[in-house]
């Protein structure tokens, strides 16, 4: 079931700026690269659009924020829903990684207009976001309150640690 419902130039950009790592970027346009970002319904429910402010860049690891999931976690509101994007860096048995999680977050207190709205416009931003190997939809702050969940959605029991902290 589609919406209408348009994705913006803006959330596009942010998602292609998220999705390819620059090995050449200095380290001012490291600290300018997002870590994970809020999406949200324009007033008129007609475009996806950046939920203003509701973003962590690599540049606010060790200063502003000490645990990045943690602080994803309390950006997201407790009574309405958002789509989010996600970079997880995590371990396996074998290696080092980073992917990107397409998150929908659909809280039981959320206005059941809004769920039917972000349900229905979740295929319109997917499909603008090729490539994206995780999506998890999240209904609610207990599937989301310790690493273990995300752990599994990354790669099951072979993850070891997440954003540096073992699992």
């Amino acid at each position: 079931m589609a919406s209408g419902v348009k994705v913006t130039d803006e959330v596009i950009a942010i998602f292609n700026d998220m999705k390819v790592r620059k090995a050449q970027a200095n380290e001012e346009e490291k600290r300018k690269r997002k870590k994970a970002i809020l999406f949200c319904m324009s007033k008129d429910l007609k475009n996806i659009v950046l939920d203003e402010g509701k973003e962590i860049l690599l540049g606010d690891l060790g200063t502003t924020v000490t645990d990045p999931y943690q602080h994803f976690v309390k950006m997201l509101p407790p009574d309405d829903c958002r789509y989010a994007l996600y970079d997880a860096t995590y371990e396996t048995k074998e290696t080092k990684k980073e992917d990107l999680v397409f998150i929908f977050w659909a809280p039981e207190s959320a206005p059941l207009k809004s769920k039917m709205i972000y349900a229905s416009s979740k295929d319109a931003i997917k499909r603008k976001f090729e490539g994206i190997k995780h999506e998890w939809q999240v209904n609610g702050l207990e599937d989301l309150k310790d690493r273990q969940a995300l752990a599994e959605k990354l790669g099951g029991s072979s993850v070891i640690s997440l954003e540096g902290a073992p699992i």
